[in-house]
């Protein structure tokens, strides 16, 4: 379990005092998998060198399995760290080694003997999808898989946390793919509790299963993002499921927003509601995405036909989340 309380950390800069958190607080249990979301200068880093503890916060407390990380002295700091794996989008190989050896590195560094380091380096390579390429030098990989040498690396001390700050920054949609699925695989065969920073929503979308948002230092929104489906006016659902761009609809007996989550009510619950209650349903705007392996849908529809409310409750009493129709009789905005 990761902690963080009312955490509030500044930087000096040419212009002057930068605040770059502002009293944050959230919690990550073990096992799970948090996206950190923002533009820019959010703050995102900063959140994840202070809870990697390569920074201490100015105020605030971050704990580690309820162990305060503000009370440790120097030797147990970096006990602790050595439970935290770091990896960073600009994180480099050595040239000189090869994928094994880069990853078998900090091994070497704490003086694991050498059937452990092979034993271990080669589980990783093998959860990396890189087990052909272990006496390959960097220079013969590509950044996608380099990328990945780099999470094995993070991965080697065998860490309870891995942090990733922006670890898809600057792949193509390949490099991105591997990265991602091995961040997966972490958390499912090693059991790694997994903290990503991105700007790219589509990362959570993809493996995690919390979200928090960040803007300018300070915490907007957090929470799993199943949960946060059912707010219409969440920042991280608009920020992970499709844009409704409606078109104007006339005729209209009901209009409402509605967000559709699993196979079955993806692909049965509106033509069966149009079935069972005798309504028309057309779709005004909206699309379809995944979260992990889940697709959900958002959209807008429409229903023409007497039994409009009927069909709309039954859609919500089967699991769709309806959000408060937005229009009335014949296409009139409800007041």
């Amino acid at each position: 379990m990761i902690t963080v309380e009312n955490v509030s950390k500044s930087f000096w800069s040419r212009t002057g005092n930068v605040v770059a958190l502002d009293g944050v607080s959230l919690e990550v249990a073990a096992g799970a998998a948090l996206g950190v979301v923002g533009p820019q200068g959010a703050g995102k880093s900063t959140l994840a060198r202070c809870i990697s503890l390569q920074e201490r916060p100015d105020a605030g407390i971050v704990r580690l399995d309820g162990l305060n990380t503000a009370t440790l002295d120097t030797r147990s700091l970096r006990a602790t760290r050595r439970q935290i794996g770091v990896v960073t989008a600009d994180a480099q190989l050595f040239r000189q080694r090869t994928a094994a050896g880069n990853i078998a590195l900090p091994l070497e560094q704490s003086g694991v003997d050498g059937p452990q380091r092979r034993a271990r380096v080669g589980r990783l390579l093998d959860l990396i999808g890189l087990t052909d390429k272990a006496a390959a030098y960097p220079e013969d990989l590509t950044v996608g898989q380099r990328r990945r040498i780099a999470v094995a690396r993070a991965l080697v001390g065998e860490p309870g946390l891995l942090l990733a700050d922006d670890p898809t920054a600057g792949l193509d949609a390949d490099g991105t793919a591997g990265v991602l699925a091995v961040l997966d695989r972490a958390r499912a065969e090693l059991g790694v509790t997994l903290l990503v920073t991105t700007q790219d929503s589509s990362v959570v979308r993809r493996i995690c299963d919390d979200i928090a948002l960040l803007d300018a230092g300070r915490l907007v929104e957090h929470g799993n993002l199943f949960e946060l489906l059912h707010d219409p006016e969440s920042r991280a659902v608009k920020e992970l499921l499709p844009v409704i761009d409606a078109t104007p609809s006339v005729g209209q007996d009901r209009i409402a927003d509605i967000v559709l989550i699993g196979f079955a009510a993806v692909g049965a619950l509106l033509p069966e509601a149009a079935s069972r209650f005798g309504v028309q349903v057309s779709v005004l705007g909206g699309g379809l995405t995944r979260l992990g392996e889940t697709p959900v849908a958002r959209f807008r529809i429409g229903l023409r036909g007497e039994r409009s409310d009927s069909a709309l409750a039954w859609i919500g009493d089967r699991g769709g989340i309806v959000h408060q129709p937005l229009a009335g009789p014949q296409g009139v905005v409800a007041a």
